[in-house]
């Protein structure tokens, strides 16, 4: 049983040593902080922007009342918000990492010339064409 243990606990150290997953790890940590950055964003600046449209400044607030049951569409509304803005902002990101990568990569290295064989061979062609 124990060598079980030992192998599972083994494949899972490999497992978690490979790169992709540190670099999952990094992303979700980077992500977290980063939505409190958009939470802010859309909290702090896009909603009061838009409540002078709305007239509130929160969607969160906005909601409908049908028989006992209220409908708290406002937080819907918020979060699809956040969703949008988020999803802009990660766009943005990847786009512009991307053209980075490009210009990081060099041209391709110019096709090898022909082996001295084939240039012995080419001369030997063209000596008995000329005869």
């Amino acid at each position: 049983m124990a060598e079980k243990t030992s192998g599972f606990l083994a494949e899972f150290k490999t497992f978690i040593a490979r790169g992709n997953v540190m670099d999952m790890a990094v992303g979700v940590i980077i992500g977290g902080a980063f939505s409190n950055i958009t939470n802010s964003l859309i909290n702090d600046i896009v909603m009061p922007v838009l409540g002078i449209f709305t007239s509130s400044v929160s969607f969160a607030e906005l909601s409908v009342n049908i028989g006992p049951a209220v409908v708290a569409y406002g937080n819907f509304i918020q979060a699809v918000l956040n969703f949008l803005i988020m999803a802009f902002v990660v766009f943005c990101l990847v786009k512009a990492l991307n053209r980075f990568h490009k210009k990081k990569e060099a041209a391709p290295p110019p096709p090898p010339g022909p082996s001295p064989e084939e240039k012995l061979l080419t001369e030997i062609r063209d000596l008995l064409k000329e005869k």
